[in-house]
Order: C-alpha cells, then structure tokens, then sequence
C-alpha cells in the first residue's frame, strides 16, 4: 500500500495541468479520488507481487555479490579509484543539467543526473579495470628490474647453501659461529671434501693427523648441532675430471649457487677472480677484534724476537702479533708500549709498537 500511495503522490505532484494544458487541471476532490484509486491499485497489485519481487531482488543481488567477488584482489583498487572519477563526474554534469531551464520540469532533470551517475560510474569501473590489466605487467616487470638491479650490486642472498672447504673445518670456529645464528642457509659438505678431512686423520704424520680427527670432531658437533648436508657429487659429470679440491669446491659453489665458507686466503683471492661469494672466518674475525688505534698505550708481554734487528713480539689475547720496535731488550718482560700504525690484511691483523718513553 504504501508503494501505490508513493505513486500516487507523485503522479499528482507532476502538476499535469502545466504539462499537458489546462483541460488536465483537476480540483481538489478530483485529486483525492485520483489518489485513492491509484493507492488502491497499486498497493493491491504491489501486494500481490511481493513475493516474486523480493525473490527477484534476492537472486539480483546475490549476483551482485558474486560479480563482485570474482573481480580479482589486484583489480579492485582500480575499480573504486574509477567509480569515484566517475561519480564524481556525473556531480559535476548533473549540475550542469540542474541549470538547464528546459529540463526543470516534470523531475526530467532527476531522471537524468541518476542515468549520468549510473553511466560514468559504470564506464569509469570498466576503463579503470582495463587499464589496470594493461599498466600491471610493466609494473611488475619494473619490480623485477629493481630485484635484479639490487642482486647486480652484490647483494648476497642469505639463504644459499654455506659450503665448507676442509681448511674451515679443522679451523673449528666455525661451530661457534653457527651456534649464535648469524649464519643462514643450509650447511653443505662436499663428498670429496669429507674424504679429504679423513685421508688428514689417517695420516702418518701426527701433526696431520690430530688436525683431521679435529676437524671429524667439529663436523659431529655441527651435525648434532644444526645438522649438515652430505652432498654427494657423483652425479656431477664436470666435476669428474678435476683433480683439485679447491677448484672443485669453486665449480661446485657455481653449480649450487652457494657461499664457500673458508680461512683459506688464497681460495679466497681465486673465489674472488671466479665470482664466487666467500665467507672468509678470519676476515669474520678481524672484524669483531677490539679496535686500536695509532697514539694508543697497552701493556704487553714480549715473548720472542722479531724477523729485523732490535725487534720484539707480543701477542694480544685474541691473536693479533704486535711488533714493537727496540723490543728486543724487553723479551721476557711487561712492558707499556704505544701503537704507532696497524697493517689490516684478509690474512689478518698486525699491529706496529715502540715502547713508551
């Protein structure tokens, strides 16, 4: 009822008098009995087709909402961004419309901002859409350009395999550095660098020998640890005819796209020349040593004399040879000696001293 009696109002409201000449002007009792027929007919039929309007409408929008959720996530920034230009739009002509003098009667000029935001929402959606197909591919492929722009500039990917030669693995630091965590990525030991580490324990040389049982100790801590890899390079045909295992370790770090993790300087250097990421443990160590600078005192303990004359060495807890010029009358003795330069290599540190006037 309420239905007919909205359309009823309205349908009066038109003054059709104005419209369609003065034969059409009604008085007031016309316009009473007009209301009530048009009321009674509408809201009759209205109710009637309740039903079947509200089932229609649910099926309507339920396809809405399914047209909705199949535009996918990446297009639906684009389709707001381009129902609110185009909403915007049909503002912007309907007040245009609204100053039309011709179109203010009979609500022509309602009918018509509604078909304008109806229009120019829908079309701005569509172009948005579309336009956001054909910008999405150069923008990824601009991502794609920046990720391997910054792979170009040395960025090491943390997750890589670690390979460790045998020179790592006897050295045994490299437990201690696992342990803490900065190191990520699997650890990797090559087949041939095993055998190499057992053919060290078997020696007959005891000096060799105490170093390759040293070094199968620290791969049983790492493996109970944080767990090693056997890489077995059987299948690995170009790795057959190369008798050298540094070269080896180097042609397999290729092939896995993996870091050598090494002490050995002069794999390092060769690493370096053939494009292969290395993890130097001494370089590793130089860099957390505590810092000293020329001008600076310490006290030391002269042990032994150095390769020119006059001079003596001393060590500091983590290693670090100190040379002291004139020292070599303090062998033997703590003395406090003043740093005068300091040599930093991949090799290592050392520091140059004169005893303190």
């Amino acid at each position: 009822m309420l239905f007919g009696y909205g359309i009823s109002i309205f349908l009066t409201s038109l003054n059709l008098a104005e419209i369609l000449g003065p034969k059409w002007a009604m008085a007031p009792s016309e316009k009473t009995l007009i209301v009530s027929v048009i009321t009674g007919t509408f809201g009759l039929a209205f109710f009637y087709m309740y039903a079947a309007l509200r089932n229609r409408g649910e099926k309507v929008a339920k396809r809405i909402e399914s047209d909705i959720l199949k535009i996918p996530a990446e297009e639906m920034l684009p389709a707001t961004i381009g129902l609110i230009a185009g909403l915007i739009i049909a503002y912007l002509v309907s007040q245009l419309i609204n100053g039309i003098e011709v179109l203010q009667t009979a609500y022509i000029n309602t009918i018509l901002s509604i078909l304008m935001y109806l229009f120019f929402g829908s079309l701005g959606v569509n172009i948005s859409r579309k336009k956001g197909e054909e910008a999405r591919p150069s923008f990824l492929a601009g991502l794609a350009m920046r990720d391997a722009a910054g792979k170009g500039k040395g960025k090491r990917d943390s997750g890589a395999p670690k390979i460790l030669d045998t020179s790592v693995i006897i050295d045994g630091r490299i437990a201690d550095i696992l342990k803490t965590g900065f190191i990520e990525g699997d650890i990797v030991i090559p087949e041939f660098v095993l055998g190499e580490l057992q053919h060290i324990a078997d020696s007959s040389d005891s000096l060799k020998r105490n170093r390759g049982r040293r070094g199968l100790d620290v791969l049983n801590r790492i493996q109970s640890e944080h767990g090693i890899e056997i890489y077995n390079t059987d299948d690995e045909k170009s790795l057959d005819d190369i008798p050298e295992v540094d070269v080896k370790l180097l042609k397999l770090a290729q092939i896995m796209k993996g870091v050598v993790v090494t002490n050995d300087f002069n794999l390092n250097k060769v690493a370096g020349i053939k494009g292969v990421d290395v993890l130097n443990i001494n370089e590793l160590a130089n860099s957390v040593k505590p810092v000293v600078l020329p001008g600076e005192d310490m006290q030391i303990f002269l042990i032994k004399e150095g390769k020119e004359e006059n001079q003596g060495v001393a060590y500091l807890d983590d290693g670090t040879m100190i040379v002291v010029e004139n020292g070599k009358k303090h062998i033997g003795k703590n003395i406090d000696a003043t740093v005068t330069s300091i040599l930093q290599t991949s090799a290592g540190r050392m520091i140059f001293a004169k005893p303190r006037a």
